[in-house]
């Protein structure tokens, strides 16, 4: 039985990664902030904003065997009506507590044999879009991360990230919240449909797994090649 630990694991993504995750006969821990769940199965749930100076984690188990950071946020505008406060609380969101939390965690993930760590870029930063200047910055800074660690960690921590492109999740509700604007959208895509969240977390569930064991450092495209192919 393996232990992993799914930070952001109530909503989107991480709860698709959850969903897969949560018949195995390993054991799951998740948490959420402000949307509330229940435990179920082999999943326990807990409380965690990632924001807060201190975290507690007393009730995870001193062996974890996978990591997988997802909150996130998307805020598009022009790059002149950002702040700089913009820029830090972003960076904060998305780099500065993705490595608190890993180092935090690091002894537990390191008395695995094996063990992986899963963050979240974007396919905005391998391609230039109009007010994205946000989001491609502290992502460009969480793709630089996983190459770094998982050079350090190597053998025994594998890092991945996963790229992927729009997703139907609650954070993206703002851009999809009509018809005419996701058919839009998903004629920007090659596949001509955006993406599901169970598409992006299987991906995750691969890259936590055994399957992946000689996978390391590596951003992993799932954008329906968005980033490689002009529609």
């Amino acid at each position: 039985m393996h232990n992993y630990l799914i930070i952001g694991g109530s909503s989107g993504i991480g709860q698709s990664l959850v969903n897969l995750l949560k018949d195995t006969d390993d054991q799951v821990f998740a948490t959420y902030n402000s949307t509330k769940r229940e435990n179920l199965n082999s999943v326990q749930y807990f409380h965690l904003d990632v924001l807060d100076d201190q975290y507690d984690l007393d009730l995870l188990p001193d062996t974890l065997h996978g990591l997988v950071y997802c909150p996130g946020s998307i805020q598009l505008k022009p790059f002149q009506r950002f702040s700089e406060e913009d820029f830090i609380n972003d960076y904060r969101l998305q780099v500065t507590s993705a490595v608190r939390i890993i180092q935090e965690l690091l002894p537990r993930l390191k008395k695995a044999e094996q063990s992986s760590i899963v963050l979240f870029s974007t396919v905005a930063v391998q391609n230039g879009f109009n007010f994205h200047s946000l989001v491609s910055s502290s992502k460009g800074a969480v793709e630089g991360l996983t190459r770094a660690l998982a050079a350090e960690l190597a053998p025994n921590i594998r890092v991945n990230a996963i790229a992927p492109s729009l997703t139907d999740t609650p954070l993206a509700g703002k851009l999809l919240s009509n018809d005419q604007r996701r058919k839009a959208l998903s004629e920007q895509n090659p596949f001509k449909r955006v993406a599901e969240a169970t598409d992006i977390a299987q991906a995750a569930c691969y890259l936590l797994k055994s399957d992946s064991s000689y996978v390391t450092g590596q951003i992993l495209h799932v954008d329906g090649g968005m980033s490689v192919i002009k529609n």
